[in-house]
């Protein structure tokens, strides 16, 4: 296939897939936090909620005046407090408070009228999004933190007594290791942007050897960043980290097909050019990516296929791009974890159970997919392989482009 076919099909392949993938584009993963602070007769609670999540609801935070009326009321009926089984009640009504750009906060105050031990229960948005999670995190009243994650599965976090002893191996301890290693397998698993980079990868691997190379060079890479941004000693822009997540997806398998297509100038000016306008946008203030950042891509990818046009064997130049690409997906793990700003004590095991959860669901997927491949290569004179490849790198390119662009712009 030549480069202006693979650039034609990947623009068909754009086209068909915008529809199906606007829902995960917009949304991503869907998240909420919450912030509880418990007394003797109840707790104050502050949550969190990104303004895109909030459409679900049907609503528009940003042009309906009316919208913090059903938000609040929808959180108060789904946010919940009991102690000893009886729900607590709302002193007020949810009041919106001052919150970080792109999210919405409510706070009220709760008043628990009977005894006994105290649970939690989040159930907001789980009829619109089931697989929502949300944060939870809660300081008693002698200063000791614990957080934990509810979902559709476990939608409750009995605290048990609020005088009682914290954490523990008891039914109100925090989210454990084992949850956290869970919840990395399952961020990978329905990362579809992630899973979409690591399949790009893959699809012109020609050894083990390479595909051990290109999965270690992003394990590493991610897992520096991910520790990085968690223990709070780098904070990039969320809107921009998802961007140039869809855009390394997209670079990447606009590769494949320029290596299959025979590696002419078509794709490289392509890419290229495109980075500079784009930080011309960026200049204007149109876009969520800084200009510097663009125009550092534009280099980057001039760089980058000039040298893969004068070497014989693109292994090794396409590891370091995976491991260069890792750094950044690396950021996009770190949104789920560094939201909860956990206390030193519970960093290490939730930060290394993420990460390994996260390596875990990285390589069943390889496990998975890499065989399927070879034994592609190995009929027909490997011409099925190639279809696949030049196929699977037009569709993976059109997808990331369409998460670029979305990410963005919208």
């Amino acid at each position: 296939m030549t480069a202006v076919g693979f650039a034609r099909l990947a623009l068909a392949l754009l086209a068909a897939l915008g529809l199906a993938a606007g829902e995960a584009a917009a949304h991503g993963r869907s998240l909420s936090w919450s912030s509880w602070r418990l007394a003797d007769d109840g707790a104050t609670v502050r949550v969190r909620v990104p303004l895109l999540e909030l459409t679900r609801l049907g609503v528009d935070p940003l042009r309906d005046p009316g919208a913090a009326g059903v938000v609040a009321e929808r959180l108060a009926a789904e946010v919940r407090l009991a102690r000893g089984g009886t729900p607590c009640e709302p002193v007020a009504a949810p009041r919106p408070g001052a919150a970080p750009e792109g999210q919405a906060l409510f706070e009220w105050t709760l008043r628990c009228a009977a005894s006994g031990p105290l649970a939690i229960t989040s159930t907001f948005l789980l009829d619109d999004a089931p697989s929502h999670l949300h944060f939870a995190r809660v300081e008693t009243a002698d200063g000791v933190v614990r957080e934990r994650v509810l979902s559709e599965a476990d939608p409750t976090w009995p605290l048990g007594e609020p005088d009682g002893p914290a954490g523990g191996d008891g039914a109100g301890a925090g989210t454990t290791f084992a949850g956290y290693l869970a919840l990395g397998v399952e961020h990978i698993a329905t990362g579809w942007d992630h899973l979409a980079f690591v399949l790009a990868l893959l699809l012109l691997a020609g050894s083990l050897r390479e595909v051990a190379a290109l999965v270690t060079g992003f394990t590493i890479a991610h897992s520096v960043t991910l520790a990085l941004a968690v223990l709070g000693v780098v904070r990039p822009e969320p809107a921009a980290v998802e961007a140039l997540i869809g855009f390394s997806i997209a670079l990447v398998a606009a590769e494949n097909g320029w290596l299959l297509g025979g590696r002419g100038r078509a794709v490289p000016w392509t890419v290229t050019g495109g980075m500079l306008v784009l930080a011309a946008l960026a200049l204007a203030g149109i876009g969520a990516v800084p200009a510097l950042a663009l125009a550092g891509l534009a280099l980057f990818s001039a760089c980058h296929f000039g040298l893969l046009a004068r070497v014989a064997r693109p292994a090794p130049l396409r590891a370091a791009v995976a491991f260069a690409f890792g750094l950044i997906h690396g950021f996009g793990f770190a949104g789920i974890l560094a939201e909860l700003e956990l206390p030193a004590g519970r960093l290490v095991p939730a930060l290394v159970g993420f990460n390994v959860g996260v390596e875990l669901g990285q390589l069943a997927i390889v496990a998975l997919a890499w065989p399927a491949l070879r034994a592609l290569a190995r009929v027909a004179g490997g011409r099925p392989h190639r279809a696949v490849a030049e196929l699977g790198s037009a569709a993976v390119c059109g997808l990331g482009l369409f998460w670029f662009l979305t990410r963005t712009f919208g």
